[in-house]
């Protein structure tokens, strides 16, 4: 993301915090200026519409995932894949805790946008996308038998994971995703 003065920055950040906090249909940019301690006029000036305001937050939270994700998962020696496979469990489930009380941001964000012409779904989609894209990457470095079809269940266990865990559904989503993730490897002869 490009650097931002810091009357933008404090919009992102007011933005970030309310639309995830309290919903993308539920704020406008009265409370978000108003957060930020800016004018409305200076929010259009930084960034031109609440569309383009909630494609930069969702698209800053995307940038912070997948450098958390990659890190996470780098501190597993690049010798024992299976583990770096399920690191990315382990870091979901920091993830969780730390930033997604509500369950994953992007998944919230695309059943308040059903435009699919909204610049945030563009956002959503890529985000997806890369991870599986990551999955698949990772599912072929261990060797799996078919890497797309084991990154496809990976996928579907960490969506899973992040909607049940937003919704108080389970005492450990993540957990049990982790381990329906081992028994997926395993059939798909890694490990």
């Amino acid at each position: 993301m490009e650097t931002l003065t810091p009357a933008a920055r404090r919009v992102l950040d007011a933005a970030a915090e309310l639309f995830y906090g309290q919903g993308i249909n539920a704020v406008g940019v009265d409370l978000i200026a108003k957060h930020a301690g800016v004018t409305k006029k200076t929010l259009y000036e930084r960034f031109g519409s609440k569309e383009a305001l909630v494609a930069a937050y969702l698209r800053e939270r995307d940038e912070r995932w997948r450098a958390w994700l990659t890190a996470e998962v780098d501190k597993a020696p690049r010798q024992d894949q299976p583990d770096r496979i399920l690191a990315t469990f382990d870091a979901l489930g920091a993830w969780m805790h730390r930033e997604n009380p509500r369950g994953c941001g992007f998944v919230n964000a695309a059943a308040e946008l059903p435009d699919t012409g909204h610049p945030a779904r563009q956002v959503i989609s890529d985000q997806k996308h890369w991870l599986r894209g990551y999955l698949r990457e990772l599912s072929e470095d261990a060797g799996a038998e078919d890497p797309d079809a084991l990154a496809d269940e990976l996928l579907l266990l960490h969506e899973g994971a992040t909607v049940l865990y937003g919704l108080s559904a389970l005492p450990d989503p993540v957990g049990t995703a982790r381990g329906m993730a081992l028994r997926a490897l395993e059939q798909a002869g890694v490990g």
